[in-house]
């Protein structure tokens, strides 16, 4: 080890399903890892921030170094959901998150009604020494394994999430409803809202949502003018700082979408009732109003406070329906703001907006939440229509605001999507060479407009799939921020998050701030101070509602798939790594391993230069994007796993 290299570093640890630790060594250049050997973590878990002694070169290994911890900083997280189990006298619970490398001890009379067998939440309430197990309590009760109901909550409950509402936010969400008729009469005689109830508006919404954030008006305005409006709840006139619904919403920080329900951010009198967007009520909102043209140039632009009145609740097929047939209800509206979406959309792709199209599996349930139906969710013009003018709201007020206040003072809440990081970039142009492709990289980097072409370039090619996912893992993830980097997915320099303030609560802060420099104000150090911490929680929690959601989806696509072991499917290959190739179903999004050893035929090999499984006698390869006929063995429910061989 280099004598100028610090001896203890501090970050998050990652821990791996074979119990060791890693921690990044970012500030290296190269960069380095710290790896941790199970009994060196010092009792430290999964994503706590910890203080790690370096102890020297991993033999054989270029960029890793060995470490021990020394100091767990800050706990990740303590309570876990498993199952009780009982043997020799012991009553444990062994953990679904297989990063957690022990099992928790827990004394019988802290059980708290839970029975073995039973998947409960537990806490761990001590854990001072390495060699012994963690000690534990059960929190809650959640139901036996493998029922529905049981699956879906233990997703939630293991990240961290709640399903119901304390009592004092159900009460203070009641107060508010119980006074809306008076507040909203208020509200319309105060004259500080404009007034947009004559006005055209409505929803466009998924078929079974329930909680409505935004809603569009249009009028022509003459001289080739179209007034557009975006109408979002206005969340921050009920919930407001210091109250225990503000309180609650912070600690959730978004809703949850799972395969068979929503965990809201907020209660249902508010996310259903009083702030949602829905037909034929008077609703406050916050609005952005835009004046455009026939080309879809924005002229002019304001924004403040307002209350519109829905004329219609559509559903994205039922507004398609109309648009396609040209007749019904708001039909020349819906084909207005299609042709304006159309603008909005080819100068943003122009100005070199990344265009990765994904495909959204969703599964019809049967009434024991079985799955018996998969299938793809498909974006119509009226899904993108929808997009294209909430990109444009929240492009706008970012770009308002940054232009106000200054882009380096750290006053707004952004969304910020970073440059691709180098070295991944560098393994991407290395991937694609052998296939007669080449990256325009310039200084490490490209440009999101060079990287639009290109993938523009090789659309309907047969090695389309396999890179465009290459492409795609190669991208840093989108957060929110303080410090505006711009967007680079979307090529904005300026971008934020504005239209969900039901279920996002950065939204909700985007909204208080904006609200407070229209009346020519700034807000407060300590609200500032709050906020700059709240992006790095609200940005983690979003992470973790995504894990959830995934991994709702994953236990049905296991669920679906643990019907037809035996059959087989056309399947693409959707990874690579040392141990075998991961296979995904097109009409399920399924995705199931094939392990090396049962390729078969030859002795096959991880080529980590070319990304592939490569027969070192016939030279056969399987790369990312290939497609492939395979057949599956088995599943396990309570892994997440498929097991694959291949059909021949």
């Amino acid at each position: 080890m280099p004598t100028d290299l610090a001896k203890e570093i501090e970050g998050s640890l990652r821990v791996s399903a074979k119990g060791l630790g890693y921690l990044n060594w970012p500030s290296l250049k190269p960069k380095y890892t710290i790896e941790i050997e199970p009994m060196s973590l010092n009792t430290a878990l999964n994503g706590d921030q910890v203080r790690v002694r370096v102890i020297g070169p991993v033999a054989g290994k270029t960029d890793l170094y060995a470490g021990e911890v020394i100091e767990i900083r800050e706990r990740k997280k303590l309570e876990f959901v498993g199952v009780i189990e009982q043997e020799n006298g012991f009553i444990y619970l062994i953990p679904d998150d297989k990063r957690f490398y022990r099992d928790i001890l827990i004394d019988g009379k802290l059980l708290n009604g839970a029975q073995a067998g039973q998947k409960v939440l537990a806490k761990i309430i001590k854990w001072e020494d390495a060699k012994k197990e963690p000690q534990g309590e059960v929190v809650q009760i959640i139901g036996q394994p493998g029922e529905h109901n049981t699956e879906m909550l233990a997703v939630v409950f293991d990240r961290g999430f709640k399903t119901g509402f304390p009592d004092p936010v159900e009460a203070e969400a009641k107060k508010l409803k119980d006074f809306e008729p008076e507040n909203l009469k208020r509200e319309v005689e105060s004259g500080r809202r404009l007034d947009f109830r004559q006005v055209p508006t409505f929803t466009i919404d998924p078929v079974d949502a329930k909680d409505f954030d935004d809603a569009i008006s249009i009028r022509e305005v003459g001289n080739g003018r179209w007034e557009v409006g975006v109408h979002i709840a206005d969340v921050s006139h009920y919930v407001r700082p210091g109250t225990a619904l503000d309180a609650e919403a912070i600690k959730r920080a978004t809703s949850i979408y799972l395969v068979d329900r929503t965990i809201p951010m907020l209660p249902e009198i508010l996310s259903n009732d009083l702030c949602s967007l829905v037909a034929d009520q008077d609703r406050l909102v916050f609005s952005a109003i835009f004046s455009i043209n026939d080309d879809g140039e924005v002229l002019e632009r304001k924004f403040g406070k307002a209350i519109i009145h829905s004329q219609k609740r559509f559903s994205y097929e039922e507004a398609q329906t109309v648009l396609t047939k040209g007749e019904g209800q708001f039909a020349a509206e819906l084909t207005t703001l299609n042709k304006l979406a159309y603008r909005l959309r080819e100068k943003k792709i122009a100005d070199g907006a990344i265009v990765f199209e994904t495909e959204e599996i969703k599964f019809e349930l049967d009434e024991s939440g079985k799955p018996i139906r998969a299938y793809k969710k498909i974006r119509t013009d009226t899904h993108l229509l929808v997009e294209d003018f909430m990109l444009l709201a929240n492009r706008e007020v970012a770009q308002y605001v940054a232009k106000l206040t200054g882009e380096g003072d750290k006053k707004f809440v952004y969304r910020v999507h970073d440059l691709p990081d180098h070295d991944k970039l560098k393994q991407l142009s290395d991937f694609i060479r052998p296939l007669g492709y080449h990256l325009k990289l310039t200084d490490g980097q490209i440009s999101s407009r060079d990287l639009n072409l290109f993938l523009q370039m090789i659309t309907g090619k047969p090695e389309e799939m396999m890179i465009k996912t290459a492409a795609m893992r190669s991208m840093a993830k989108a957060i929110y921020s303080t410090k505006n980097i711009g967007h680079y997915g979307l090529a904005f320099t300026y971008y934020t998050h504005f239209t969900s303030p039901i279920r996002r609560y950065p939204d909700l802060m985007v909204h208080r701030l904006l609200e407070i420099y229209l009346q020519s104000k700034l807000p407060p150090g300590e609200m500032l101070a709050e906020y700059n911490h709240l992006v790095e929680h609200t940005s983690e929690r979003e992470v973790q509602a995504q894990e959830a959601e995934r991994d709702s989806i994953r236990y049905k696509q296991v669920e679906f798939m643990s019907a037809r072991v035996g059959q087989t499917f056309d399947g693409v290959i959707s990874g690579i790594a040392k141990w075998g190739l991961y296979v995904q179903d097109q009409e399920t999004g399924a995705e199931g391993l094939i392990r090396i050893s049962n390729i078969g035929d030859d002795f096959y090999v991880f080529d980590e230069k070319s990304y592939a499984i490569v027969g070192e006698r016939k030279k056969e390869r399987y790369r990312l994007g290939d497609k492939i006929k395979v057949k599956i063995v088995s599943t396990n429910l309570a892994d997440r796993q498929i097991d694959l061989t291949i059909v021949k």
